[in-house]
């Protein structure tokens, strides 16, 4: 399988891509890959060819949601069916206060407006220390890789990675950007979370004979994998979304959240306490009508004004920051356990699975095996 691109630095490097000129490289020779990446194996790209497939190709980095305002994520607080009741009860209370005079303080209308606002506030907190501590951990484990540029070995962040770098593999290194193989000496690596296999795969710069699933392409190595054993010399072929793990991230970005057991059953209560409060109500106020025979409009005022604080009553004040407390807690006792939750509604989802299904235990568990017991003669 033949390539070729045009020269680096030429008239048309900055819209020619190695990714269109080689479809599938575990099924192209060695020459032919490095040939279509323009690089070469013993001193790798020039850093102007570097710049230059920086520029056209961008960081070799997953993409990355927009970062939410803070005054979105405080108004997210507020998207939950009782929230909508209490403001409404607030609103309610704050139109009866204003019709009946404005006699003292509105005590109804600002101790609901309290309670949703400190709700509202508790949630934004652990929110805000989740992704806080999310960040963190970003940071403390951003990759970094070997790689042969101008004739220098580097050790670079692994986001500088360009289609077209050699990169150098060794024993505990990450693998930084999707690559072919082009020496391998023992080569070992850890594909669980790419693939969810188990045990470490071995590796072979020999070219495939026809395309392979993934998990059978033994002469390429991809990102978010690392090694376990052995050392080569590969040559980047994918970076960033163009990745296998890029495809993977596209999967779910396209993926919509779909709400939590607790959420679904709140929005059901709300429905249901919404509905019985305004049908009380309004048997109330009918009943007081009808058998009262009331006609003066002072009168009338009078019994709606019962029928609205009979509604207002109805509506459990306290449910939503009960629940943000408790969530809070839940998440607070999984912080101890070095487990981070970013979303509150999400710590209880995990108490609400019965069953997990997973294909192999790399999957979910470290991959590793640990000596709990010696036993001797």
């Amino acid at each position: 399988m033949n390539a070729s691109l045009p020269e680096v630095g030429g008239s048309n490097d900055a819209v020619a891509s190695p990714r269109d000129a080689l479809k599938d490289p575990s099924v192209a020779d060695v020459a032919d890959v490095v040939a279509a990446c323009q690089t070469d194996l013993a001193r790798g790209l020039t850093a102007a060819a570097v710049t230059l497939r920086l520029a056209r190709d961008g960081a070799n980095e997953l993409r990355s949601v927009p970062p939410v305002p803070q005054w979105r994520r405080a108004l997210a607080q507020l998207q939950d069916p009782l929230v909508y009741l209490l403001l409404v009860a607030a609103a309610v209370a704050l139109a009866a206060w204003l019709i009946e005079g404005r006699e003292g303080w509105p005590m109804d209308a600002i101790v609901i407006a309290v309670v949703v606002v400190l709700n509202a506030v508790l949630g934004w907190v652990q929110e805000a220390k989740a992704q806080s501590a999310v960040a963190a951990l970003a940071r403390m484990t951003q990759a970094t890789s070997s790689v042969v540029r101008d004739g220098l070995l580097l050790r670079i962040p692994s986001a500088a990675l360009v289609l077209g770098d050699v990169m150098v593999l060794g024993e505990g290194d990450a693998v930084g950007a999707d690559a072919r193989l082009a020496e391998s000496s023992e080569l070992r690596a850890l594909e669980a979370s790419l693939t969810g296999e188990s045990e470490p795969v071995l590796k072979d710069a020999a070219t495939l004979k026809s395309p392979a699933a993934l998990g059978d392409r033994l002469n390429m190595v991809f990102k978010g994998t690392s090694v376990a054993q052995g050392s080569a010399r590969a040559v980047v072929t994918a970076v960033g979304m163009q990745s296998e793990v890029g495809a993977i991230a596209t999967l779910l970005d396209a993926t919509e959240d779909q709400p939590t057991p607790l959420q679904v059953e709140v929005a059901r209560i709300g429905r249901v306490l919404g509905l019985a409060a305004v049908v009380i109500a309004l048997v109330v106020v009918t009943t007081i009508l009808v058998t009262d025979h009331v006609r003066a409009p002072a009168d009338v005022v009078r019994v709606l004004l019962l029928g609205v604080s009979l509604a207002v009553a109805a509506v459990p004040e306290g449910l939503p920051a009960i629940l943000s407390v408790v969530l809070a807690l839940g998440v607070q006792r999984m912080a101890r356990r070095h487990a981070i939750v970013k979303k509150l509604a999400s710590v209880e989802t995990l108490g609400s699975a019965s069953v997990i299904a997973t294909d192999k235990t790399g999957t979910l568990t470290r991959n590793q095996m640990t000596i709990v017991r010696v036993v001797t003669a």
